[in-house]
């Protein structure tokens, strides 16, 4: 199984690239994490936010492909660590690879959000997308250490 971290956005600080690769590197092979960066589109020509989300949109769907998709959105559902080791229990059992999606600075689409398999908020506060990107990739590693009983997470 592979998990996709799916960014609008490119060119991270030196940090968030060291902090993410901290925590996709003690992921088994088993469960693999790429990080796909998709280019922002400008906001150029008179382009509104709509067909800014709509363009990143597309870009977004064709890198998820046929993956169980989640989209990162303030108003998903918020779950707990332990709620979220259950649904990554469930990603592993079906066998497919699941991609995660982070918005770029006008959001995501309406389209994209209605195909979502899952919409999950980390939070309702407004975060920088590096701080989003860490953020993530701990969870997943803190969720996989739940699973398999190591001692990252404690109740």
């Amino acid at each position: 199984m592979k998990l996709r971290i799916i960014s609008v956005g490119h060119k991270m600080p030196d940090w968030v690239q060291s902090a993410c690769t901290e925590y996709t590197k003690r992921m088994p092979r088993e469960m693999n994490v790429e990080i796909v960066e998709i280019k922002p589109d400008k906001r150029a020509s008179g382009k509104n936010a709509e067909a800014v989300q709509e363009a990143e949109a597309k870009r977004i769907l064709e890198a998820a492909g046929r993956d169980y998709l989640v989209a990162l959105d303030e108003h998903g559902q918020e779950v707990t660590t332990l709620q979220l080791a259950d649904k990554m229990r469930g990603w592993m059992e079906s066998g497919r690879d699941v991609s995660l999606v982070i918005g770029g600075a006008d959001g995501l689409h309406d389209s994209l959000k209605h195909k979502a398999d899952w919409l999950w908020s980390l939070s309702k506060l407004t975060m920088p997308h590096g701080m989003v990107r860490v953020m993530l990739s701990e969870q997943l590693y803190r969720g996989l250490s739940v699973i398999n009983n190591h001692p990252y997470h404690r109740e």
